[in-house]
């Protein structure tokens, strides 16, 4: 009975060993994937002259430039309909530094425009090569009524 008992014991130690070494890994990728991360805000859609332009900020957490960072945007209309498909340079997007970045969508008032929805991450590079999970390291919000989205 007592062997038993020390099996018992034994066993379950184990189990909680493993359990919370699981716990310390999956939060240290959870802190790695914030360090990593690349945050897009959609600040403010804006009516120029030609149309409307729209301001990112751009966080990139990581301590890697992003030499390249083009993305295949999809705009809605406020009914969900797609306007319009566009690629978008954001390069240079120094390390460890917030900044801000500006599109212009032409011949389009700001009124025509429900959401933004980034498609894909068509060219994503730091100085070491391509950046594999581009898309899924980006975190997006917006401070507009006009929403952002992955």
């Amino acid at each position: 009975m007592g062997d038993m008992r020390e099996k018992l014991r034994f066993w379950g130690a184990l189990a909680c060993t493993v359990a919370a070494l699981s716990s310390l890994f999956w939060a240290a990728n959870a802190t790695r994937a914030e360090a990593d991360a690349i945050k897009l805000e959609l600040n403010k859609l804006e009516p120029i002259a030609e149309g409307c332009r729209a301001y990112l900020v751009i966080e990139n957490t990581a301590t890697a430039q992003y030499d390249s960072l083009r993305l295949d945007l999809v705009m809605f209309q406020p009914d969900g309909i797609i306007g319009r498909r566009f690629a978008v340079q954001l390069a240079p997007v120094k390390a460890n530094k917030r900044s801000v970045k500006l599109f212009d969508l032409a011949g389009l008032t700001c009124d025509l425009v429900g959401s933004f929805l980034i498609n894909d991450a068509l060219e994503c590079k730091t100085a070491e090569g391509a950046v594999a999970d581009c898309l899924t390291r980006m975190q997006v919000s917006s401070r507009s009524n006009v929403q952002l989205m992955k």
